[in-house]
């Protein structure tokens, strides 16, 4: 059946709302070019002042400058994408060998009177053997063009031409292969190396690559790992137990003048601790700001155990099904600060008997679940529970406003939650897992300084997810994005996609060659 045509009223009607909507996006896109604008203006001004007066503060604020601008080249170059243990050494062994993979070069060093004649007598000389030693060298990093050659040929009887398709690209109407994108991206979110200093890397070399079109490339390589996220995400909620944490990141608000603070989240499964083979994965998000509805909408219908802080945006989830379980890392963290600050008596009994639990689970890490239970129920279970004692103990006679009364108490107020670990052989002792899954971005921030927009941040989640997610299962990063851009862009099936995923691809032995752009 035919649908009735809309009255002149209602077509009017949306013919507006179009056409406002796209008022609206004209004027964004117009305010974010005049921004760019600006910041080259005044980046270029205040190289001019450096050269007068030099000043650390100065170059500070460039450098603030260049990746703010490199942030929203970006966005200008990229379509907003929805979101989707062995016995301490006392010390080191020296290397003894190196990495057989590594190519070899070897120099021979003949004695300077030749190979022939004795320097002493003239006699004859006879090889006895050889002393040889290997020492580490370096190159810089070998740029090279590749030239795609598409011979033509016709057929003598009908004269049809037949010539081999054309490569996939990595970028339309670009010159950078799918190593070449890898490589920026890792370069930037695990080498922490912005991309303007990676612009200046190489100009050294002769390479003159523009920071806008790293920016491009970086948002083609997160566009093409999208379908990977989703499934990293789709992996980690599957898990019965989560680890969850999240640390500040500064976004820029070039309407106020300054940066706002945003949000990366980090949701974490691995079980290799209780000796399980289930492949490690870790999921990040980014947020605007901090407030509890963020992890109850990521981790909606999550039913298992949730390891994190004690942050109160996770009651809505403890309230919901879900089980927390408390780190001793921050129990144990709270008393080292006053520790740290005036060692007491009752500040180094403490941590010395949180330390001996600590023992116990190296013994028993990657150990199967019923092995580390039953250590943790007739070992660990007595030193918790003298431990209580002696924390109630403290309680009873310091005042309430004390800071040592204050870190007792944030332990005692969920000590049902730092015991749940003793009787179940699957949890972990604290929530380190997450927390070194932010270990690399609180490194990397110190040298990006912010994120450029919400899309920016959730780009950099998205391309943590995949390059995180790589580390924990042994895989290279910058050859699994190499080789798995390439085939996304090449139209790999669907029904395939779990042949891509980085505990499957690293069990692959050929790795595809990048196509050039």
């Amino acid at each position: 059946m035919s649908q009735a045509p809309l009255a002149p009223s209602d077509a009017e009607a949306r013919i507006a709302v179009l056409e406002a909507s796209l008022a609206r996006a004209n004027a964004a896109l117009a305010a974010r070019d005049l921004l760019i604008e600006t910041l080259r203006g005044q980046i270029a001004r205040m190289r001019r002042m450096q050269f007068g007066a030099s000043s650390e503060k100065l170059t500070r604020e460039i450098a603030q400058l260049e990746l703010a601008l490199e942030e929203l080249e970006t966005e200008s170059a990229v379509p907003e994408i929805g979101a989707a243990l062995p016995d301490t050494p006392g010390r080191l062994a020296p290397v003894r060998a190196l990495p057989d993979h590594l190519p070899r070069e070897e120099v021979v060093h003949e004695p300077a009177s030749g190979a022939c004649t004795c320097p002493d007598c003239g006699g004859a000389l006879r090889r006895l053997g050889q002393d040889a030693h290997e020492m580490l060298d370096v190159l810089p990093v070998h740029w090279r063009v590749v030239r795609n050659v598409r011979p033509k040929y016709s057929c003598r009887t009908c004269e049809k031409i037949v010539q081999a398709p054309a490569p996939v690209k990595a970028v339309a109407r670009g010159k950078a292969t799918f190593a070449t994108l890898a490589h920026v991206v890792v370069s930037k979110f695990d080498h922490h190396l912005p991309l303007y200093r990676q612009s200046e890397m190489m100009a050294a070399q002769g390479l003159d690559i523009d920071r806008s079109t790293l920016a491009g490339w970086v948002g083609q390589a997160a566009a093409l790992l999208d379908p990977i996220v989703s499934r990293i995400r789709d992996e980690v909620l599957k898990g019965d137990k989560i680890h969850a944490d999240d640390t500040p990141v500064p976004v820029l608000d070039p309407g106020r003048g300054r940066t706002a603070t945003g949000r990366l989240w980090v949701y974490a499964v691995d079980d290799r601790a209780s000796g399980k083979t289930t492949p490690p994965a870790t999921w990040y998000r980014f947020t605007t700001d901090r407030t509890g509805a963020h992890p109850q909408t990521h981790l909606a219908g999550f039913r298992g155990f949730l390891q994190a802080d004690a942050y109160a945006g996770y009651d809505g989830l403890y309230r919901n099904g879900a089980t927390e379980v408390a780190c001793w890392a921050h129990f144990r963290r709270k008393v080292f600060d006053l520790h740290e600050r005036v060692a007491t008596p009752l500040t180094t009994d403490i941590l010395e008997r949180i330390g001996t639990l600590y023992g116990i689970e190296a013994e028993v890490r990657g150990r199967p679940p019923d092995v580390r239970l039953a250590a943790r129920q007739n070992r660990t279970r007595p030193l918790v529970d003298a431990l209580r004692e002696i924390l109630d103990a403290a309680l009873r006679r310091l005042s309430p406003k004390s800071d040592m009364a204050k870190a007792i108490a944030y332990g005692t107020k969920r000590w049902l939650a730092l015991c749940r670990f003793l009787d179940d052989g699957r949890l972990e002792i604290d929530n380190n897992i997450a927390e070194r899954a932010l270990r690399g971005v609180a490194v990397g921030r110190r040298n990006w300084l912010f994120a450029g927009s919400k899309t920016g941040g959730e780009r950099a989640a998205a391309i943590y997810t995949v390059i995180q997610t790589c580390k924990a299962n042994g895989v290279d990063p910058q050859a699994y994005i190499a080789d798995v851009t390439g085939k996304i862009a090449a139209d790999w099936p669907a029904a395939r996609w779990d042949e891509l995923m980085p505990w499957n691809w690293a069990q692959q032995p050929e790795k595809s060659v990048a196509q050039a752009a």
